[in-house]
């Protein structure tokens, strides 16, 4: 593996599946990275995971303010400044506008999106003027076209669209890159809980996972891998005029009419 983020900074939120992963390519690139969780259990996996590579391990709830700017000032102090900040750490809980509680909408909203922001706001003082400085909010297809009874995901990710497009003309003159990937069904322990939630008395949570596959056109569910392999390219010095832009990661998912 080229080591082109090696001696670079990277900054990752969410210590399972998705985010786990793009911290693992990250560092075999080259790069210290900080890796923040909430669930203990996820954290000491994950250093586990990552033992021998420059992966270090912060607790923190992405959706406190105090928190994130708590960890923006030990990480400044600790390496100065940062080259890379992808924002993974989001939950999926399921309702309608009948049945999802204001409290479980509010907390949606605040971990999937609110976060983006907070990590953004207090790093961002971290990337300016560093080189190869990028921004990777990790968003979905539910952003762009729905399932039934996911109403606050899909706001969220959707809220994270805009917000992308947003950051990504104001930084531009900071040569700061912003931009979003927006994975399909891939196998994260969100998406075993999901399978498992929705397998029939009889089944199995692969045979359900199998039946995710198949609605996509590649035939199976993507991998945490290749959501982190173009995760380490917009954050690496190949995508130099990538900014702005939403990039899709879903076997197909979106281009197929389901008519």
């Amino acid at each position: 593996m080229v080591e082109d983020m090696k001696g670079k900074i990277a900054v990752v939120s969410g210590s399972a599946g998705i985010g786990l992963g793009c911290a693992l390519r990250l560092a075999q690139a080259g790069a210290r990275v900080h890796l923040c969780g909430n669930d203990p259990k996820h954290n000491e996996t994950a250093a586990e995971k990552t033992s021998g590579l420059d992966v270090r391990m912060h607790l923190l709830d992405v959706s406190e303010d105090q928190q994130v700017s708590d960890l923006a000032q030990q990480v400044a102090e600790a390496d100065g400044g940062i080259n890379a900040l992808v924002n993974v750490a989001a939950i999926q809980p399921y309702g309608n506008i009948e049945t999802t509680r204001p409290s479980d909408w509010d907390r949606t909203l605040n971990v999937n999106l609110r976060s983006c922001y907070l990590m953004s706001h207090y790093f961002y003082p971290l990337l300016k003027g560093r080189s190869d400085a990028s921004i990777v909010h990790m968003a979905s297809v539910q952003g762009h076209a729905n399932q039934r009874n996911v109403l606050a995901y899909a706001t969220s990710k959707g809220a994270i669209h805009a917000l992308t497009r947003a950051m990504a003309v104001d930084c531009a003159h900071d040569g700061v890159k912003v931009n979003s990937v927006s994975p399909g069904s891939i196998r994260t322990p969100l998406l075993e809980f999901a399978a498992e939630s929705l397998t029939p008395h009889g089944g199995t949570m692969e045979e359900t996972l199998a039946g995710f596959g198949k609605s996509h056109p590649i035939g199976r569910v993507g991998t945490v891998e290749e959501v982190a392999e173009l995760v380490a390219f917009l954050v690496g010095p190949r995508s130099g005029f990538c900014t702005g832009g939403d990039y899709p990661v879903d076997g197909g998912l979106r281009a197929q009419l389901g008519v």
